[in-house]
C-alpha cells in the first residue's frame, strides 16, 4: 500500500514523493480513498484533464474563469471565487489547504483584477487571499497557515464622510518565485516581494518593494537579514 500511493503521487505531482513507512496501512487506505472521492469530483468538475483534486466540502465558483495547466489540489472547505477581469490562473502543483479562501472580487460595484500562481505553489489551511487588486505568487512559494493577503485598501481622505463611502483603491500584491511566508503573516496591497525571500510568521508586511533574498519580520515588517 505505502509503495503504491508513493508511485501515485510522484505520477501525479510529476516529482518523487515518498511516503514514510511508519504511517498504519489503515490511515493510508481511508487517505486513498478520500483522494480518489476528491478527484472524481475534479473529473464532475473539470474533466479528466487537467488532473483535479476537489475536497469535501470544497466550493468553487465562477469555474469557467479558473484555468489550471495541471495537477492540483483543492483540499477540503477551500473556498475560490474566481470572478474577476482575469480570473484564477494556477500553474502545475498547486495546492489549496483545508478551508483557505481566494476571493478575487471584494464588491459587486467593482470587478476584481484576479489571482496567478507559478509551478508547485501551496498556499496553508485557514489562509485568506482577497485578490481584488490583483495577487501574483511566483513558483515554488509556499505559504503557511492561516496566511493573509490584502490587494484592497479603503480610501479615507474625506473626514466628513464615511469611510465605507469613500471607495477603494488596488496596487496589487506580488511575491516572487521561491519564497516562504510564514505562518499568520499579513501583506497589504502594494507589496513586491522579491525571490527567495523568507516573510517570519505573524509579520505584517506594507506596501514597498522588497529586494530579493530578503527575511522580513516585525510589525511592521523589516528587512533583518539578507539571504543571498
Amino acid at each position: 500500500m505505502n509503495r503504491l500511493i508513493s508511485l501515485l503521487a510522484s505520477r501525479f505531482r510529476g516529482e518523487r514523493f515518498d511516503i514514510d513507512p511508519a504511517i498504519p496501512s489503515g490511515y493510508l487506505l481511508a487517505f486513498a480513498t478520500a483522494k480518489l472521492l476528491a478527484r472524481l469530483r475534479g473529473i464532475l468538475r473539470f474533466g479528466a484533464f487537467p488532473t483535479v483534486f476537489i475536497g469535501k466540502g470544497a466550493r468553487l465558483k465562477c469555474t469557467d474563469k479558473i484555468r489550471i495547466s495541471g495537477f492540483a489540489n483543492f483540499n477540503a472547505d477551500c473556498y475560490v471565487d474566481a470572478l474577476s477581469r482575469n480570473g484564477v490562473v494556477v500553474g502545475r502543483g498547486f495546492s489549496l489547504g483545508r478551508g483557505a479562501s481566494i476571493e478575487c472580487t471584494g464588491s459587486l460595484k467593482t470587478l476584481g483584477a484576479g489571482f496567478t500562481a507559478g509551478d508547485n505553489v501551496g498556499i496553508g489551511s485557514s489562509s485568506f487571499l482577497g485578490c481584488a487588486g490583483g495577487i501574483s505568487i511566483g513558483s515554488d512559494t509556499i505559504l503557511g497557515n492561516l496566511v493573509s493577503m490584502h490587494s484592497e485598501n479603503h480610501n479615507f481622505e474625506d473626514a466628513d464622510l464615511p469611510i465605507r463611502l469613500q471607495g477603494v483603491s488596488h496596487r496589487g500584491i506580488r511575491v516572487g518565485r521561491n519564497c516562504w511566508i510564514g505562518a499568520k503573516a499579513t501583506i497589504l496591497d502594494g507589496a513586491n516581494i522579491g525571490d527567495h525571500s523568507i516573510v517570519a510568521a505573524g509579520a505584517v508586511v506594507l506596501a514597498g518593494d522588497y529586494e530579493a533574498g530578503s527575511l522580513l519580520a516585525g510589525v511592521p515588517a523589516r528587512k533583518i537579514k539578507n539571504l543571498r
